[in-house]
């Protein structure tokens, strides 16, 4: 994440300069998640509105059989906007995101949990800073100002663990506090072209470490609790995140040593006094 400083700066001159996107495309994964998915539109298609722009939402289920699918089309009946993509056969968040953004023309691509962990209203302070000229806006839960909420000591710090082993990955000057976020926009051109892992739940990781990025914006947010359905958390996903973190790992060279550990975090303590 860039630092902010007093005046223009060179950073800030080439993220003005970005055009406007010019329509969103949000995607929202579900798996046995009909209990959440009326509330959850209900909110996203407020914000949205409140922006002006022109978006669609597509929901992508991994065949919950839950009866999803008859409620999303209730909704697009008399929105159009909000569409359905059922996958047979296949599992896994990432893999349903890069369905989603591959079945629109979208010029800004986006990302949310159904579980409603993650607030709607934040919707429209991520489409701010993209048509400021942000390639990437996060969600962030470690951003000054938002929280994890009601997460207990043990999953804090497994939290933390994981995302000090992303640091080397990332690239000096666009380094985010929450590259495990699942609530973020993009800029298509940024990643067109790249190919992503389909397995896992971390995409958000490796936009990072490999898009075309200029200028990544973090948005505060505070991580709610689920009202419904299950977490798809588990030691598969723990795998998963570790066989990306290597592979991303191995195609900088090398695996980054201690000392390259250090300087990251050292980097983002440098950030945090420059925005104070």
């Amino acid at each position: 994440m860039q630092p902010r400083e007093k005046g223009s700066s060179a950073s800030e001159e080439r993220q003005a300069s970005r055009p406007r996107p010019a329509k969103l495309a949000l995607v929202i994964p579900t798996l046995h998640e009909a209990s959440n998915i009326l509330p959850l539109l209900c909110r996203v298609r407020l914000a949205l509105e409140s922006c002006r722009i022109p978006y669609e939402v597509i929901v992508v289920d991994d065949d919950s059989a839950d009866g999803i699918d008859s409620l999303i089309a209730s909704i697009s009946a008399e929105d159009p906007r909000i569409r359905l993509i059922v996958r047979h056969g296949e599992r896994g968040l990432a893999g349903a995101v890069l369905r989603g953004w591959a079945e629109t023309d979208a010029t800004c691509l986006g990302v949310m949990d159904a579980d409603l962990q993650h607030p709607p209203e934040l919707l429209p302070k991520l489409w701010y800073a993209m048509a400021a000229g942000a390639d990437l806006a996060v969600g962030s839960r470690y951003a000054q100002g938002g929280s994890l909420g009601g997460w207990n000591v043990s999953r804090h710090l497994v939290s933390r663990i994981a995302i000090w082993m992303t640091l080397p990955v990332q690239r000096s000057g666009l380094r985010a506090r929450d590259p495990m976020s699942g609530f973020f926009m993009v800029r298509r051109d940024c990643i067109d072209g790249l190919t992503f892992q389909t397995s896992g739940f971390k995409i958000l990781l490796e936009i990072l470490a490999r898009a075309d990025l200029r200028s990544v914006v973090e948005v505060p947010f505070n991580f709610g609790r689920r009202y419904a359905g299950a977490s798809k958390a588990g030691p598969r996903v723990a795998v998963e995140y570790l066989q990306l973190l290597l592979r991303l790992c191995r195609q900088k060279g090398r695996t980054p040593s201690r000392a390259e550990c250090a300087e990251a975090r050292a980097e983002l303590e440098k950030q945090d006094v420059v925005r104070n």
